[in-house]
């Protein structure tokens, strides 16, 4: 995802342990950009259960959920007097895995 690392973890650390219901709450209603492509995982995720594993969804919760850093995208922005000035552009890998409520 084009999302800096450290400004995903912080939406992911909101819903690691809750049940998918108030997770999906609590990212529909987060401001944070990052938010949207967490719910986006979230959602393949619990179909991805639904679909291979025969579970249903109001039965799971978030077990693991990190970020990881990806590839980062180097870019270049002139500045005064000729030089140049370095951009980096994160980049992040992020995991679910859900699992059945106890």
């Amino acid at each position: 995802m084009r999302c800096a690392p450290r400004k995903a973890r912080l939406v992911i650390d909101h819903i690691r342990g809750k049940d998918v219901a108030a997770a999906r709450a609590i990212l529909e209603n987060t401001p944070r950009a990052a938010a949207r492509d967490v719910l986006k995982l979230l959602d393949s995720a619990i179909a991805n259960a639904e679909n291979n594993h025969e579970l249903v969804a109001g039965d799971l919760r978030v077990g693991r959920a990190f970020v990881d850093e990806g590839p980062t995208l180097k870019r270049y922005r002139p500045r005064a007097l000729g030089r140049a000035t370095r951009i980096r552009k994160r980049t992040s890998h992020m995991t679910i895995a859900l699992t059945a409520k106890d």
